[in-house]
């Protein structure tokens, strides 16, 4: 299964999962990793592992609608069968996912559905200081039309401990997803 992965920042996931690609740990090969911000610290993580990969901005393609065109016209360039979104900062269009129904996953910092959308993280740890809150968690789902709303693949609760920082409860779900991403992605892979 030809498979892109999909990053807008820092890549550590990309990394983590590019490397477990290059090991033979997935029945599937990554051929590309597609980036919206062109300054991205993932590229040179892609170029560093000699991942291919394409990057282009909403801004340089008009407006959404030529942006989405042009990455259905990317996928298929590299004949992409399989989606992987890895710390991508945007809504992916329906007719993307349309025409990867079940064939797009995303990794999302809290336990679905709680703290659905932007800053999972910083919302989780505010509940913590304010209402006590001791647990947020990782998701794996699939991606559908809505908003962080598809079927949950895995899932894994993280506690928030009471001498717990915003970095040290980041860097605690930063772990878990890299543990619980793979693990999604083996049991996809091998049709489970």
């Amino acid at each position: 299964m030809r498979t892109a992965i999909f990053a807008s920042g820092s890549g550590s996931n990309f990394e983590v999962l590019a490397q477990k690609f290059q090991a033979g740990e997935f029945k599937a090969e990554l051929v590309l990793l597609f980036s919206d911000h062109p300054d991205a610290f993932v590229i040179k993580r892609a170029q560093k592992l000699k991942v291919p990969y394409e990057t282009f901005t909403v801004k340089e393609c008009g407006d959404k609608v030529s942006y989405e065109k042009r990455i259905m016209e990317t996928l298929k360039k590299y004949r992409i069968d399989f989606i992987i979104l890895a710390g991508y900062m945007r809504v992916l269009g329906e007719k993307i996912v349309l025409a990867y129904d079940k064939r797009i996953v995303n990794l999302h910092p809290a336990y679905l559905p709680e703290y659905q959308g932007l800053h999972a993280i910083e919302r989780a740890f505010s509940d913590h200081q304010t209402q006590g809150k001791s647990q947020t968690g990782v998701t794996i789902h699939y991606v559908d039309t809505g908003l962080d709303t598809g079927p949950a693949i895995l899932q894994k609760h993280v506690p928030i401990y009471p001498d717990d920082t915003l970095e040290t409860l980041e860097q605690r779900i930063h772990a878990c997803e890299h543990e619980l991403y793979p693990q999604a992605l083996k049991q996809i892979f091998k049709g489970e």
